[in-house]
């Protein structure tokens, strides 16, 4: 997906990498604002990242490259892998990265699909 939105408003503190818990509590911070796939799903959201320094965005995916129904770090482009566990799952991925969804070709940041579900 080269296609984004121009304005990406979700502040991310740098040096913090994006990792499973940081995801289940944005979960928690969303839920109920559109903000979250089960929320968003039928607005046409696809579960992505973006990554801030590259501007490559990438949807969600399992580790055997088939599309998630939610934001998953086991698919993600190896650049952005910086921690696995010790079973080989991705664990965390670098800072510069953001969860969001792609709707038609651009990319949303979870406030910006929040607010776009409202309408």
């Amino acid at each position: 997906m080269q296609e984004q939105r121009t304005e990406i408003s979700e502040a991310k503190p740098m040096n913090k990498q994006l990792t499973t818990e940081t995801l289940r509590k944005q979960n928690l911070a969303f839920v109920g604002s559109g903000g979250v796939s089960q929320e968003n799903r039928s607005g046409g959201f696809r579960p992505a990242f973006h990554d801030l320094a590259s501007g490559r965005t990438a949807l969600a995916r399992f580790a055997d490259g088939r599309l998630a129904p939610m934001h998953l770090l086991d698919g993600l482009p190896e650049a952005w892998v910086v921690q696995r566990d010790a079973s080989g799952r991705v664990s965390a991925i670098k800072d510069t990265v953001i969860a969001g969804f792609v709707r038609n070709g651009l990319f949303y940041t979870r406030e910006q699909a929040a607010a776009a579900t409202l309408h």
